[in-house]
């Protein structure tokens, strides 16, 4: 075409937009109207008649062409027929590839009638195959025949509910394995299956075992075909190809330790205890009231308060600035840092051995040993001595205790298990459980050997520490502030109490760790009051069942 030609086209198209601004701008001048300019549009030109709607026969002739070529497995075809081809390309084509269907039956459901209005429904019968797995899905769905807009063919109106009627804008079929961990059965210490109806606290333990441990264990997922969302997440199942297959992981609890556990815990608004063989490591019991709220047993966060005095003791023997039977200053006040530091109630031991400031909880006697101390001391002896604060592999998410390197006031406070101290009834457990043994051994819930786990190693307190922390803790427990607790216990003894001040709240956190032959126990009720009256008797009946 000569230049000459198209600047021609272009200067007669805009004379077409001059003549039309001329037009409306006299109309809104109020100059005469002419009635015969009626038809007339806002730009000066004709208004087009509405498009007729599709016949009855157009509507059938789409409705099958669309769907002979859909059921043929000519998507680029099939798409083509509708008024979004790009959309209904990708949407064709990802039903066959993502729901895994090789066989598509589809079907008008007129029965040889004509359609009313423009919409037909039709029948889906699907084959769908994934990995050896096959199954039928069969539905009912439905399409609306319009006309193309610029040539005025009748077209399948394309949405998501064309390919299932569930489905909304950016929603796709898929099959696949399901999104939810496979199932486990955890085995208790003795082999037998466990039962969460009767151990509520174990219920979110064994879902967990079933996410770490479901694929080791031999787990398998359900075969489902889905609906899912834009994130992928399952909105509705449409076919189950296989039910999911429970494998077994082993675990250490104890039945009728956990019995006791539960029974401890149970009415309790909050309470949370923990059960480790001292042996072994083995952790034997778990129980949190409520059992569907959050694992305070094995990730709770908490200052400990005096049942920390375990670890402090075990700090000032080994550094000589304490010896149990050796006398021991407890003072009613001790000023450290600008804090003035007191017992409760204000008592004082005149001329004491350091075994009874233990026993009877002296805040003073482990205080006024803070000059003598390293700010990071109490930090690096509890985790070289006790292995807090180092990475635990339990089997199961755990909170393994934390020491932070404080000074001034706030290092004098971690002393008797305040500051920034904090542990759970898992950590404390395992104190008493090191004391009694008189070496750390890595708790763990989930046998080491299941998945070749390496346990935390630390080297624990020196002999003769742990042998004058048995003798104050036993002492404790016979005559001392967990005596009450611990009353009618047979056997080798020792406890310490605790109750721990948090800001703001009414009554302390009440916290008491004990062992009784080759069970050690730790318990938390969170703002309940003294260690030894309501976190102690939690305690005691479970360490009545040990063997």
């Amino acid at each position: 075409m000569r230049d000459g030609q198209k600047i021609a086209i272009i200067g007669a198209a805009f004379a077409v937009v001059v003549s039309a601004i001329g037009v409306g701008a006299y109309t809104v001048l109020g100059g005469d109207r002419d009635p015969d300019r009626s038809a007339l549009t806002a730009s000066g030109s004709e208004a087009e008649p509405a498009p007729e709607p599709p016949t009855a026969a157009e509507v059938l002739a789409a409705t099958e062409e669309f769907l002979t070529a859909w059921s043929a497995g000519d998507i680029e075809l099939a798409a083509g027929l509708t008024d979004a081809p790009e959309e209904a390309e990708e949407a064709l084509a990802g039903f066959a590839e993502d729901a895994a269907v090789t066989e598509l039956e589809l079907e008008p459901a007129l029965a040889g009638e004509e359609p009313e209005g423009a919409s037909v429904p039709f029948s889906v019968s699907a084959r769908v195959s994934f990995e050896g797995l096959e199954g039928e899905l069969g539905y009912e769905s439905e399409l609306t025949v319009v006309r193309d807009e610029d040539n005025g063919d009748p077209l399948v109106a394309w949405e998501p509910a064309v390919l299932h009627p569930q489905l909304d804008e950016g929603h796709r079929v898929e099959t696949g394995p399901s999104g939810s961990a496979p199932p486990v059965t955890a085995l208790d210490r003795t082999g037998q299956p466990l039962d969460t109806e009767a151990f509520p606290s174990l219920a979110g333990i064994v879902a967990v075992l079933g996410e770490r441990y479901g694929e080791r264990a031999g787990s398998t997922p359900e075969i489902e075909t889905r609906i899912v969302d834009e994130e992928g997440e399952r909105t509705e199942q449409l076919l189950l190809l296989a039910e999911a297959t429970a494998g077994q992981v082993p675990t250490t609890i104890d039945p009728v330790i956990q019995r006791a556990a539960e029974d401890a815990v149970a009415g309790k608004k909050k309470a949370s205890l923990v059960a480790v063989q001292p042996s072994t490591g083995a952790v034997q019991a778990v129980a949190n009231s409520p059992a569907d709220g959050t694992d305070i047993a094995l990730q709770g966060s908490y200052a400990p308060g005096s049942t920390w005095k375990i670890v402090t003791a075990g700090m000032l023997i080994e550094n000589g600035l304490a010896a149990s039977g050796q006398p021991h200053p407890c003072p009613k006040f001790f000023d450290h840092g600008g804090w003035e530091f007191q017992n409760l109630n204000e008592f004082e031991i005149e001329n004491g051995t350091f075994a009874q400031s233990f026993a009877a909880s002296c805040n003073t006697a482990f205080i006024s040993q803070a000059p003598e101390l390293a700010d990071d001391q109490l930090g690096k002896y509890a985790a070289n001595a006790f292995g807090v604060g180092l990475d635990w592999s339990a089997g199961v998410p755990t909170m393994d205790g934390t020491v932070p390197t404080q000074e001034n006031a706030q290092m004098a406070a971690a002393l008797i298990g305040q500051g920034a101290v904090r542990a759970n009834p898992l950590v404390m457990a395992s104190v008493s459980a090191t004391v009694k043994a008189g070496v750390f051994r890595q708790p763990y819930l989930v046998p080491l050997s299941f998945d070749g786990r390496a346990p935390a190693q630390a080297a624990g307190p020196s002999p003769e520490a742990a042998q004058q922390l048995r003798q104050m803790m036993n002492i404790t427990a016979t005559g001392g502030t967990a005596a009450e607790a611990m009353a009618g216990l047979g056997g080798d003894i020792g406890a310490k109490t605790g109750s721990a001040e948090v800001m703001d709240q009414d009554k302390p956190n009440a916290w008491f760790t004990a062992y009784r032959n080759d069970l050690a126990v730790a318990a938390l009720v969170p703002a309940s009051g003294h260690g030894g009256k309501i976190a102690g008797p939690l305690v005691a009946g479970v360490l009545r069942v040990a063997p």
